[in-house]
């Protein structure tokens, strides 16, 4: 742990206990890691006696609400509050723009701790506490709970489980660490069933799932010496399979996990105009890098970005930019 990781855990933890009354707040899609983020913050909150209000801009996957116990998060699309918050806390934002439109809910002269792993993370908070070689912001958590003494509760230790399993894919991905297996023991003492954790999580798929990865598949293609892949799912496949946009998670590894291929990518069509990109990386490919390119961002392995037109164009603009990293 480097002298200015201890800093800023220091400075968190300063900022969680000379305040109260917390929105808690997450990226727009929340994936496992943010899930696990957003109720691990509640969980630890509520050991110290403070206050929280959990809103989100995209709904917690359902699959995910295991870790919720009697919290709830607001669906900031659905529900306003009549309120505004002079203390924000936010989990696995790589940048300000990633909060979505829940920053409307922000009073004046806000304050922000933004707790994160990315490497493309522009420190946007008053607060930051980011480790870019942490495999989870669920992994930052951990350790700012030790910073603050809070007792690893069995619910917090299933968040931050939850969130590490998700986002080393099982433990089998490259930011699997040495660290990260510690903590996973830990939780696992703490009284974590990981096997159980992993069916649901990794194993389980949904009949909406199964339907739109065979329509997903038969859209599989390939470009650069077959090093790129990729598939893309349109509205009327969400529509026709009647799938959610939850069912499309793990679909880009389909693309990514076919032989000699070092990028893989998912188009997803939100609306009209609209398409979001996963992109996934063998190593040899920076996808970060690429997603910033549109205004995205993540890690070397993992990233993501929403570009403005069609499908089609999305394709072809974004099929280019991995060329050009592959060249």
């Amino acid at each position: 742990m480097t002298a200015g990781y201890e800093a800023q855990l220091r400075s968190a933890a300063e900022f969680i206990r000379n305040n109260d009354d917390f929105l808690v707040v997450s990226h727009v899609q929340p994936d496992g890691d943010a899930s696990g983020s957003t109720f691990a913050m509640a969980w630890l909150l509520k050991s110290l006696n403070k206050k929280a209000t959990l809103i989100n801009e995209g709904r917690i996957p359902e699959k995910f609400m295991y870790m919720a116990g009697s919290f709830s998060v607001i669906p900031y699309e659905l529900e306003r509050p009549e309120r505004t918050f002079r203390t924000i806390i936010s989990v696995d934002c790589a940048d300000f723009e990633r909060i979505g439109q829940v920053r409307s809910c922000f009073a004046p002269q806000w304050q922000l701790l933004n707790i994160d792993h990315h490497a493309t993370n522009d420190n946007f908070g008053q607060v930051n506490l980011v480790r870019a070689d942490a495999a989870a912001t669920v992994e930052v958590l951990y350790d700012l709970a030790l910073e603050l003494g809070v007792e690893l509760t069995r619910e917090l230790s299933i968040c931050i489980y939850s969130g590490l399993l998700t986002d080393t894919g099982g433990f089998r991905y490259a930011n699997t660490t040495p660290k990260v297996l510690q903590i996973a023991a830990d939780m696992l003492a703490r009284g974590v069933q990981g096997h159980k954790l992993a069916e649901r999580l990794l194993e389980t798929m949904t009949y909406g799932q199964v339907s739109l990865l065979k329509r997903s598949l038969s859209t599989l293609s390939f470009a650069h010496n077959n090093r790129a892949a990729w598939l893309y799912v349109t509205l009327d496949d969400l529509s026709s399979t009647e799938a959610t946009s939850e069912d499309m998670d793990g679909l880009v590894n389909y693309a990514r996990n076919v032989e000699g291929v070092e990028v893989g990518m998912l188009f997803k069509e939100k609306q009209p105009g609209s398409v979001k990109v996963s992109l996934r990386s063998a190593g040899q490919a920076d996808v970060a890098a690429i997603a910033k390119r549109f205004g995205g961002g993540g890690h070397v392995r993992a990233a993501g970005c929403t570009i403005s037109g069609s499908l089609e164009e999305a394709i072809e603009q974004v099929v280019k930019e991995v060329g050009k990293e592959l060249s």
